[in-house]
């Protein structure tokens, strides 16, 4: 497998997930270190740096198709033009861009959009979901991981760090971010999605301590400097409503056996999300 140049881009600051310190360099098909740990590069495109263990999660085969509808449609777009604002500005240039949970790639094309000199590199520990992450962009690239293990990146090797609607490891984001980069946080409010949360009740509800959480966890190491709240009310068809409840991590909690009737499932709901910049302390 022939190594994508967004890939390439990120050699010189990608270490070894085992070795934690040595350079990976391209190897027949794989990404290798000086001691010989070998990581594959899948056809799909995206680096296998998960050693020992296969990307897998929830987001399966169905959740990533339903996602992947669901995004071209627009349905998340002014989400997506907040996300690429508050990474754009200050503008960085030839910036790296990390993106921590990256799912389908989605939000990290938007901001390589928004940044045409810039490159991207998208986190995920599911392999449907990375399979589209590697080709969401010419300057984006793809990486089996977990978030909850320390990043195999060098100290400072990032400008911009995204985190949308996924888990985070805040001491990791602080250590992979350049002392001038930027953290761009997305989360959902308590009124997120709510008319289908009330059709849906095996739908996990939004923490109502959410922020505060989330303002503990950051709080040691980040500032935040702005804060965007996107909210509006999205139309929906049979068919959208049906992919954005397949799409969710709610769908891992509905019954298998009991198909959703997308006839009784709301017209419109509301889209409501934080997002907020952070600077490193």
């Amino acid at each position: 497998m022939l190594l994508r140049p967004a890939l390439e881009l990120f050699l010189d600051v990608l270490r070894c997930p085992l070795c934690r310190t040595s350079r990976l360099h391209p190897e027949r098909g794989a990404l290798r270190c000086p001691a010989g740990h070998g990581f594959d590069i899948g056809r799909h495109g995206y680096a296998a740096l998960l050693a020992g263990t296969r990307a897998t999660s929830g987001d399966d085969a169905a959740m990533v198709r339903a996602r992947n509808r669901f995004l071209a449609g627009g349905g998340y777009a002014p989400v997506r033009s907040a996300v690429a604002a508050l990474a754009a500005e200050p503008r960085p240039e030839r910036a790296a861009v990390l993106d921590v949970g990256c799912g389908t790639g989605h939000y990290l094309a938007g901001v390589l959009d928004r940044l045409p000199d810039a490159h991207g590199l998208g986190l995920d520990t599911s392999a449907r979901a990375l399979r589209s992450a590697a080709r969401a962009h010419g300057r984006a690239a793809a990486a089996a991981w977990d978030v909850f293990r320390p990043f195999p990146l060098a100290d400072e090797a990032v400008d911009v760090v995204l985190n949308v609607f996924a888990p985070r490891n805040p001491a990791e984001f602080h250590r992979v971010l350049r002392p001038a980069g930027r953290l761009v946080v997305v989360r959902p409010t308590p009124r997120h999605l709510g008319e289908l949360r009330r059709r849906l009740t095996a739908m996990p509800r939004v923490d109502p301590v959410k922020e505060d959480r989330l303002h503990r966890a950051l709080d040691p190491s980040f500032e935040a400097v702005a804060t965007v709240p996107v909210e509006y009310v999205l139309p929906l068809t049979e068919a959208l409503a049906l992919d954005l409840v397949g799409m969710t991590p709610g769908a891992r909690h509905l019954d298998p056996a009991a198909p959703v009737d997308g006839r009784a499932l709301p017209r419109e709901v509301t889209v409501s999300v934080l997002a907020t910049a952070y600077r490193p302390r």
